[in-house]
Formats: C-alpha cells, structure tokens, sequence
C-alpha cells in the first residue's frame, strides 16, 4: 500500500536488554560448565583457606621473623602465591566453555598447576635429601632442582596446548582425545611412581633418609593415592569409558580444593600455631634428619 511507513527490522538492541544479559551471565556463573556443585566445591574450600591465611597472617609474619627459618619463609609465600592462583582458577571456571577465553584460561591453568606442582616437587625433594639437608643450602638445591623440572614441564605443556592446539586443561566434555588423555598419563604415572618410590624406601633400609614423624609419611601415601586413582581415570577416559571423566573430575576437585590446606596442616601449621617463639629449636631437633630448618639459630 502507498504510503506506508517502511519499518526497520535490524533494530539494534536496547541498552537495557543488554544490561540485563551482563547480569544474567553474571548471576549464572555458578552454573556454567561443571554445575554448581563443582564449582562450589572448588571455591568454598579455596576461598575458607584464603581467608584463614588471612587471619593468620600477622602471627605467622611474627613468628616468621623470630625464626629466621629461610625454608619456611620461602613456603609460606610460596603458597600464598600458589593460593592465589588456584582461588582465581576455582572463580574462572566458566572462561574455558566462553568463546575467545580459552588461551586466557590456558595460560591461567598453566601457571596455576605448575605453582602446585613446584610445591609437591620441592618438598619431595627436602624428602629425599635427608641428612644432607640444611638451611640455605638446602633451600637453594632444593629450588634449583624443582625449577628445572617444573620448567620442562611448562614448556611442554605450552607445546602442546599452544602449538598444537591439545585442549589440555578444557574438561568440558567427555571426548576422548587420545593425545589429551595420554600426556595426562604420563604425567599421573611419573608423580604416581614417585610417590610409590618414596613409600617402597619406607619399608626398607633406606627409610633413615626419610622424616620420622608419621605425618610425612601420611601425606606421600595420600598423593600416592589420589595420582593413582587420577592415572587411572585418564587411562579409562582415554578408552571411552564416561565414568573415567566422572571421576577425574572427582580427582580434580580434590586436588585444587584440599591439597593447599592438607599440605599447610602437615608442613607449616606447627610451626605457626605454638606459643612459643622458639619452637623452632625443638622443632628442627624432632626434624633433624629432614632438613627443614636452618643449621645456625643467629
């Protein structure tokens, strides 16, 4: 009909439609990917730790500079660096199923699992290194031999999810990508093997070089554990079995929400929680064969 207004169909949106879509993304965080309960799961126990670190903090800096223990200084910031990360990889969970946010999540993965791992190699190294371990010394061996192998496991990390384009730290479906779930084998396999290593010497006439108390030897039985139990989801997820993700994602959840704390309790908590300023004399008399401590008290 003559005369009729032609009326624009490409309208573009209204402000408050898209204001009303940030929020509604923003309230359905929780939801995204995993579900709410795995994300809950991961940042309850990540956020409880941040805030008991936090109010902790100027007891454990007091106690810190009494004890002039370069070990425990260097842990404790260690891990909350580490701490940090993993809070902010709990919270960012939604970035690797968002288009055009997973290299960010890639590289947030990267550093985050390796802060983590730094930390488990390190202390196995202290582990290993019985008598011979003390103070600076120890501290400096100790930290060169973890950065090496920490380094190599970036960089070959980085080939693959960089270079390749392996979806490595993407576990937002059930696909069995086999060279995925094959390098994730091999890494649980080696920590596994390890782990199992450190228990075999308990047992046998090797078990002089490790620690007496039986919180360390609790604590290699319990990463023996879950990288056994995490080895083996990735060897039935890279055969198509669907349980396999189930429980690798079980595993993942166990390891980022709980292994800060769990490690915190076996390693710093005594140090931090007696009364007395001079713990660390009796402490390192108990630990003598561990060296954790420093030699010279100044």
């Amino acid at each position: 009909m003559r005369g009729r207004l032609a009326i624009p169909l490409g309208l573009s949106p209204s402000p408050l439609l898209d204001l009303s879509d940030r929020e509604s993304g923003i309230s359905s965080w929780p939801f995204d990917c995993h579900g709410l309960w795995y994300n809950l799961a991961l940042v309850v126990p990540s956020l409880l730790f941040i805030v008991y670190l936090l109010s902790q903090a100027r007891n454990s800096l007091t106690k810190l500079s009494h004890g002039r223990s370069y070990i425990m200084i260097s842990y404790y910031g260690l891990l909350w660096v580490v701490s940090i990360l993993n809070l902010l990889w709990c919270f960012l969970q939604a970035w690797q199923c968002t288009s055009g946010k997973e290299p960010a999540w890639n590289l947030l993965s990267l550093f985050t699992t390796s802060g983590m791992l730094f930390l488990e190699i390190s202390l196995v190294a202290f582990l290993l290194q019985g008598n011979y371990a003390s103070g600076l010394d120890a501290l400096m061996r100790t930290f060169v031999i973890s950065g090496i192998v920490v380094a190599g496991d970036i960089f070959l990390k980085a080939i693959y999810v960089f270079g390749f384009g392996v979806p490595l730290f993407i576990d937002t479906d059930e696909s069995s990508n086999r060279v995925k779930w094959g390098l994730w084998v091999v890494h649980k396999l080696l920590l596994a093997a390890v782990y199992g290593f450190i228990l075999f010497m308990h047992h046998t006439r090797w078990r002089e070089r490790l620690p007496a108390r039986p919180a360390f030897y609790n604590y290699i039985l319990m990463m023996f554990l879950l990288n056994a139990i995490a080895l083996f989801s990735c060897v039935i997820v890279a055969n198509g079995a669907g349980f396999g993700f189930w429980l690798y994602n079980l595993t993942t959840v166990c390891y980022h929400s709980l292994y800060l704390p769990f490690l915190y309790v076996i390693f710093l908590a005594d140090f931090f929680q007696e009364e007395d300023l001079h713990l660390e004399n009796v402490y390192y008399s108990e630990m003598k064969d561990a060296g954790f401590f420093d030699a010279d008290w100044e």
